[in-house]
């Protein structure tokens, strides 16, 4: 018999939920299947079997795991599953039901929807502001996790009790004023912004890098007019998008050799483990929280490869499926800031690394064209490092070699592939 044990998924959560079992109670598995999904604050993830054997499910669908606990068994043979089949998924979920009295799971509104599990990040988030359980069964969906729930806020009215509960606020506001000496009003749930439990997670890498990395930052300003022309003939020559986020990743990836120290990690003592491979983050946010999956060996790989990622990528973002895999390994990280009118932002170096890049959208700046005048593109890289290994020379350098590769970008890729 061999204990099934929550793998360590990533190291922002203590707990994940276990959304769905991926094979039934009693099925004999093999060493490498797909047996359970377990979602984590920034991905859903597929846990695979650990040997060959017959799977009793010790937690239920719903309930939220550690890394390390216990939740099946694969047992070497039918006749040992035989002997335990009184202690598997029926009576874990009593006993989960029994430890967590009324959640994870949420109690079945009118109508037939056996089946259907409300993991307890969802749940919490449809009690805090008050969701009818029938628009979310409504959504027709085996698992509801708190994505789903998000959504159901983002595309929701004012509901008539908001608007009257608003509109007696204006009234009160404009006619006379509370006697003195009222009891100021208690606070109502309706006040408060519950952050999502990514933005949670987000928070907490935050405040860890600002506590643990004394970091410094460097900006330069970089003309992009012919990369951009470039990008936009390469999107008709490979019919994939290539943009200019695509074109950093690859030129920075062109630099591990040069720079090995902006791609190491910080080890202890005074010194860093090297890379092997520039594997650069990229952040993605397409207003369901941040995300940072990783592009692989970004210096080796062809710019149609890179693309090609980064537009799955973004594709993967709007359901929020990514999995712990996609988002684990960045030795740099590439923080995009497209929108227009910002002229520059510092990123935060994430734990785990000596610096992190940053781009603006291209914009237009007028600049002297010998004895006379053109318009240009221009967009603004910045590098936020860590000065206990990067010096501002070095960071200089950096953007530097940067600047030239993208401002000089056929020869670069003839060179890079």
């Amino acid at each position: 018999m061999t204990d099934f044990r929550v793998p360590k998924l990533n190291n922002n959560d203590t707990s994940y939920v276990l959304v769905e079992w991926l094979a039934e109670d009693g099925q004999t598995v093999r060493d490498g299947d797909a047996i359970v999904l377990l979602e984590t604050s920034k991905a859903t993830e597929e846990v695979e079997a650990p040997s060959d054997g017959v799977l009793r499910r010790l937690l239920a669908e719903g309930a939220e795991c550690e890394p390390g606990q216990v939740i099946a068994r694969l047992l070497a043979n039918d006749d040992d599953a035989g002997e335990t089949s009184g202690e598997p998924a029926q009576q874990a979920a009593r006993q989960v039901a029994d430890d967590n009295p009324g959640g994870p799971q949420a109690a079945a509104p009118p109508g037939d929807v056996s089946g259907v599990i409300v993991t307890a990040p969802a749940r919490e988030l449809i009690e805090a502001h008050g969701i009818a359980v029938d628009r979310v069964y409504a959504l027709g969906r085996k698992v509801i996790r708190r994505t789903d729930v998000e959504e159901l806020l983002a595309a929701q009215e004012p509901s008539p009790a908001a608007a009257d509960a608003a509109q007696a606020g204006n009234d009160g506001q404009a006619g006379d004023s509370s006697p003195a000496g009222d009891s100021p009003v208690e606070d109502d749930d309706a006040q408060w912004i519950t952050l999502s439990r990514a933005q949670q997670r987000t928070a907490e890498v935050v405040e860890r890098s600002r506590r643990e990395i004394p970091a410094a930052f460097t900006a330069m300003n970089v003309d992009v007019t012919e990369v951009l022309s470039l990008a936009r003939d390469l999107t008709r020559r490979l019919r994939t998008l290539v943009g200019l986020p695509e074109m950093v990743v690859k030129a920075t990836g062109g630099l591990l050799d040069r720079f090995p120290m902006f791609f190491a990690a910080p080890g202890p003592g005074p010194r860093a483990r090297r890379a092997a491979t520039a594997d650069v983050g990229v952040t993605v946010d397409v207003g369901r929280g941040l995300f940072i999956p990783v592009v692989r060996d970004a210096g080796n790989r062809p710019l149609s490869k890179i693309a090609g990622d980064l537009v799955g990528f973004r594709k993967t973002a709007l359901t929020g499926s990514f999995r712990e895999r996609d988002l684990q390994g960045g030795a740099i990280t590439l923080t995009l800031h497209t929108h227009d009118g910002i002229v520059f932002a510092v990123p935060i170096v994430f734990p785990g690394q000596t610096c992190a890049l940053s781009l603006t959208a291209p914009r237009s700046e007028v600049v002297q064209d010998g004895p006379g005048f053109a318009v240009r593109k221009t967009a603004t890289v910045g590098l936020a490092y860590d000065h206990r290994y990067i010096n501002g020379r070095d960071a200089a350098e950096f953007l530097g070699e940067l600047r030239t590769a993208l401002e000089s970008p056929a020869r670069f890729l003839t060179e890079n592939g």
